[in-house]
């Protein structure tokens, strides 16, 4: 297990310096192509109107790849979003996204500057809710496993999700290089069903 977490350690160092090192314009460009590569999966297409569907999601920072576009054109559609509130013991909370100007500056983010709704919260548990989960990620190998950034927020709203029982769609959000051959995997890692990239879409047998 040692020997997994510091090649996780070791994977997760080169992948952040590769995004740090991506120009703003590029990682601008890339987000508009994902907004639009989002909106034509099957599993988010068919959401619209008032009343039909629930998606969870996440406000991207720095050099992730962008969301803010994608969360709008959902909300546009009529589409319900929730997005994590972070909770002192890096639990997730939920809220409902009632756009960019209600989103306010996380209380416990460290070093990171996460932004999350303010508006009244749902629950850890709201996350079963959602039709689809759109998940963040460095990393994603040719079997659905996922690599995060280490704090285990998701991790654990995806644990949540399958001990209730819930069966929403999960899909990744990345970078085209970032769909790799393999990454370590230790026991809590749950796998994803597909990998969203501003190229096009990558679909595993989670």
């Amino acid at each position: 297990m040692d020997d997994v977490a510091t090649w996780k350690r070791s994977v997760r160092r080169d992948l952040l310096a590769v995004r740090a090192a991506m120009a703003d314009d590029e990682v601008r460009t890339a987000a508009d192509a994902l907004a639009r590569r989002a909106l034509e999966l099957p599993e988010l297409a068919g959401l619209a109107g008032a009343g039909a569907g629930t998606v969870a999601a996440y406000v991207s920072v720095g050099s992730e790849p962008g969301t803010l576009s994608l969360l709008n054109a959902l909300r546009e559609r009529g589409v319900r979003v929730l997005l994590p509130v972070l909770l002192a013991d890096d639990d997730l909370d939920w809220a409902e996204y009632e756009g960019a100007g209600r989103l306010v500056e996380a209380e416990h983010a460290g070093r990171i500057r996460l932004m999350q709704p303010g508006g009244r919260r749902l629950g850890p548990g709201a996350v079963a809710e959602a039709d689809v989960v759109l998940v963040p990620g460095l990393a994603v190998d040719r079997r659905g496993v996922r690599m995060g950034r280490g704090g285990g927020s998701f991790d654990r709203a995806l644990a949540r999700l399958a001990a209730d029982g819930a069966g929403p769609a999960l899909v990744v959000l990345v970078y085209g290089h970032e769909v790799v051959e393999e990454l370590p995997q230790e026991p809590h890692d749950r796998p994803v069903h597909a990998a969203l990239t501003p190229e096009g879409v990558h679909r595993f047998g989670a």
